[in-house]
């Protein structure tokens, strides 16, 4: 997934209201950028680091946060690329579902009962996997960690993935970290046990854990390799 523009390089200043933050442009200029993710970006969202930024053409603000430098690695954090990244792992063959035959058609952001959406819904000659989405940009000690904050959506998603798995249906997690410093991915108990043990009791009803890793440059989003799902059960 190449960027639609060349990216601006700047300095974090400051994160306020979750989707804003003060951004100082290489040329001094101070600007308000748009922060497209609604976690709290532990262990990424520092002042003083270096980051890059996507010129808006609509909208109030001229810049959306693309890219932040953490020590080597360059981290994605706009959760609205995670789909179609995950959707680009998937159709590239890189990422394989147990039980998803091919080839497939992919629709986005279906509606599987009254009153819930899901991200993709995958059909193949057996008929359809749903599958959820979760971006990822938090690692500690080589292990990404989702979620970043208490997500009571997203525990509500696991327990409509693990209702439809109950019932038959082929359901699935995809996380797509958006660095390249972990060796995989872990249900992070310690920020919500909620979200944790959903996650394990979803996948003991048949949901599917998988995950990417998503390569940041400063020109594309390339998925990369996929990464092992580690799940606990609630202590």
């Amino acid at each position: 997934m190449r960027f639609e523009k060349p990216l601006v390089e700047g300095v974090l200043l400051r994160r306020y209201q979750r989707f804003l933050a003060d951004v100082r442009l290489n040329d001094g200029q101070e600007v308000v950028v748009h922060v497209p993710n609604s976690g709290r970006l532990t262990g990424v969202f520092h002042p003083g680091r270096r980051c890059w930024l996507l010129p808006t053409v609509s909208g109030k603000l001229r810049f959306r946060l693309e890219i932040v430098e953490v020590g080597s690695t360059l981290v994605g954090v706009n959760t609205l690329r995670a789909m179609r990244l995950a959707e680009e792992a998937l159709t590239s063959n890189l990422l394989l579902l147990p039980g998803l035959n091919r080839p497939f058609s992919v629709r986005r952001e279906v509606v599987p009962a009254p009153g819930s959406r899901l991200d993709l819904q995958l059909v193949d000659r057996r008929g359809v996997f749903w599958v959820e989405v979760k971006n990822i940009t938090m690692v500690e000690g080589g292990e990404a960690l989702f979620p970043d904050a208490v997500t009571a959506r997203g525990a509500k998603h696991l327990r409509l993935l693990a209702e439809l798995a109950a019932g038959g249906e082929r359901t699935a997690v995809v996380y797509v970290v958006q660095r390249t410093d972990s060796l995989r991915v872990r249900a992070a108990a310690e920020v919500d046990p909620h979200y944790a043990r959903a996650a394990w009791e979803a996948a003991q009803a048949g949901v599917v854990f998988a995950a990417v890793e998503v390569a940041a440059s400063l020109e594309e989003l390339r998925p990369a390799r996929p990464l092992p799902v580690v799940l606990q059960p609630a202590g």
